[in-house]
């Protein structure tokens, strides 16, 4: 495996995305719990060093120990990373009369890292420091027009360093560069697949359990759909998963999910609990106050199920690899928290917790899916609010204005979906609180004004509105005000993420 050493880049996750990509195994880890880690372990092949916000020559600034350097493992510094390689080293770091943001070409020396490229190449700059002394034993093997020492390396000890980023798309070969790195200076095998995550994941997840039972709240949602078809190869009719149907999802998707999991071995329980949601959120049209009555009942239904069923050893979630990484690895910064990464609730007396996806990213666990031969609609489904319709609704939520949405949200994703549009992430519909007066044939009407939002996005932390063909919108309209009741005004959202989120509320 590589590790990824995290000095508070805003890239940290994009560093271990591109290094699985290449099917290489990775980890990020936080600074000062690098060397730890790397003496507990055996399997690691090389180490890549983030960049972070910090200038290395301050006195509060992340450090590394220098022993981490004698371990004979090949280290690649990027950005702060290079910089803290070379204070740490005994180079000297300065702040630069020029910076450089953006893309730069830099002009390379023949290299194992810039292997197959080309000499001059374009980069992905973004630093107010550089290195102004090379550590003794490193060399240059890049410059810039205002960067001398763009790149440099010490061959004998398999450490290099890039004052760019190549992990993102704006640095042309930036992905080669990653490869060299892992394949021809570190040896790592391109041998880490889903196929084979899938069969050490059951094997270990048999290991775990033995005879145990194994207890999963599915929601429906990618994460523990996976979960459950993972869990169930390995453990069968001991699973058991509770889907609380809360009546705030998309049109037949309770339906859907029950059609996939009831008789997949497992036993599945499907608790219809619409009504008891939506006496609670009554009158309420603060988002947040919905958010939290929805997760709080969400718990106790899920708590008055489990304590009828006897003798459960293991509490299985859907924890993905982001929500680890945002809920804060070690000492680094709390992105925000994630209710499951938290621990074990208090309602029963579980032994431990199993978390099959822990290590996995979003895509892989697409990938997982279907390796397991999950359903399309549920492998690909788009990301959906825990709270689910009911922040997409704006106001006060009732069945009528649920059903209301329902329908309209189905027409605008089936025509998208037959559409085919490409850079197109996530799409819905939102039933606003504004009600405007319309005309349909003779009649006057006052009905709902519907707001239709389409995303195009590479990580869903910044978003641009997609621009969908004007004929499809009109088609989308057309159809909806036809065949849908109390909407008569269609408008679609054409802002970005920031300023606005996604979502709605």
């Amino acid at each position: 495996m590589i590790l990824v050493v995290d000095f508070g880049g805003q890239y940290n996750q994009l560093i271990a995305r591109r290094i699985r990509d290449l099917n290489i195994y990775c980890e990020v880890v936080p600074y000062n719990k690098a060397l730890e880690e790397i003496k507990k372990r055996k399997d690691i092949e090389g180490i890549i060093f983030t960049g972070g916000p910090n200038s290395v020559y301050e006195e509060n600034s992340p450090k590394i120990e220098k022993e981490i350097f004698e371990l004979k493992v090949p280290i690649l510094g990027l950005c702060y990373g290079m910089q803290l390689m070379a204070h740490t080293l005994g180079g000297e770091v300065i702040n630069a009369s020029e910076r450089e943001f953006g893309k730069t070409e830099i002009k390379t020396e023949d290299s194992k890292i810039f292997e197959g490229l080309e000499k001059e190449e374009i980069v992905w700059m973004s630093h107010v420091d550089r290195v102004s002394k090379l550590p003794e034993g490193f060399e240059i093997i890049a410059e810039s027009k205002n960067c001398p020492v763009a790149a440099m390396a010490n061959v004998e000890k398999n450490l290099y360093a890039l004052q760019f980023h190549p992990e993102v798309n704006h640095s042309v070969h930036g992905k080669e560069m990653l490869e060299n790195f892992a394949t021809k200076i570190c040896g790592a095998k391109k041998d880490w697949t889903m196929a084979n995550y899938a069969k050490e994941a059951v094997k270990d997840i048999k290991e775990k359990v033995g005879d145990g039972k194994v207890l999963l709240a599915l929601s429906g949602g990618v994460d523990s759909s996976v979960a459950a078809a993972l869990i169930s190869k390995a453990v069968g009719e001991n699973l058991t998963c509770i889907f609380v149907d809360h009546g705030l999802m998309r049109k037949n998707e309770g339906d859907e999910v029950e059609a996939a999991f009831k008789d997949s071995g497992m036993h599945f329980i499907r608790v219809d609990a619409e009504k008891r949601f939506l006496d609670k959120l009554a009158g309420v049209t603060d988002p947040e106050s919905k958010r939290k009555i929805i997760g709080e009942e969400f718990i106790r239904v899920f708590e008055e199920e489990g304590e009828k069923i006897k003798s459960v050893d293991f509490l299985a979630q859907g924890t993905i690899y982001p929500d680890v990484i945002e809920s804060g690895l070690g000492d680094s910064a709390v992105i925000k928290s994630h209710h499951n990464v938290g621990g074990l609730p208090d309602f029963v007396d579980f032994k431990d917790i199993i978390e099959p996806l822990r290590m996995l990213f979003k895509d892989e666990v697409r990938a997982l899916g279907r390796e397991l031969g999950l359903a399309d609609y549920l492998v690909d489904r788009q990301p959906f609010p825990g709270p689910g319709l009911a922040i997409r609704v704006i106001g006060e939520i009732t069945k009528e204005k649920l059903e209301i949405l329902r329908d309209a949200d189905k027409i605008f994703r089936d025509e998208l979906e037959k559409a085919k549009l490409k850079d197109i992430n996530q799409y819905f519909a939102v039933l606003t609180n504004n009600r405007t007066v319309g005309v349909m044939g003779d009649f006057r009407t006052y009905d709902y004004t519907l707001a239709l939002r389409a995303v195009s996005t590479t990580d869903f932390m910044t978003a641009d509105f997609t621009r969908i063909p004007w004929e499809i919108l009109d088609k989308v309209s057309n159809r909806i005000v036809n065949e849908v009741d109390h909407i008569n005004r269609i408008v679609y959202d054409i802002t970005s993420k920031p300023p606005a989120t996604i979502e709605w509320e």
